[in-house]
């Protein structure tokens, strides 16, 4: 599978941006997926995961109640709602694939298989 992330940009605190992350190859109904991400001189970081087949979420607790995780089968595709967004949440942001269904929850990145190509969030102050 092949997952194209997009939607970053540059936003005030307290601002919102949607990441969408478009896969193609496979449906995404064969994954669990994560959204996870780098800020510079700090290492790759979980932000949230879904469950695609029965759409159970988990959350990083530095996000939890400002981001939300969701998924479009139709167009195959997962996003990552981000609200009251802070400039500690600057960083690359990155999708991933795991094709490990039974796990409900899995922070670590080296467990996902497949990644997109990260989108860049900055938050000024």
């Amino acid at each position: 599978v092949q997952l194209q992330a997009s939607g970053g940009g540059l936003v005030q605190a307290g601002g919102s941006l949607r990441l969408s992350c478009a896969a193609s190859g496979r449906a995404l109904s064969s994954y669990a997926m994560g959204w996870f991400r780098q800020a510079p001189g700090k290492e790759r970081e979980f932000v949230a995961r879904i469950s695609w087949s029965i759409g159970r979420t988990y959350y990083a607790d530095s996000v939890k109640g400002r981001f939300t995780i969701s998924r479009d089968n139709a167009k195959n595709t997962v996003y990552l709602q981000m609200n009251s967004l802070k400039p500690e949440d600057t960083a690359v942001y990155y999708c991933a694939a795991d094709r490990d269904l039974q796990t409900l929850v899995e922070v670590r990145s080296d467990e996902y298989d497949y990644w997109g190509q990260g989108t860049l969030v900055t938050v000024s102050s």
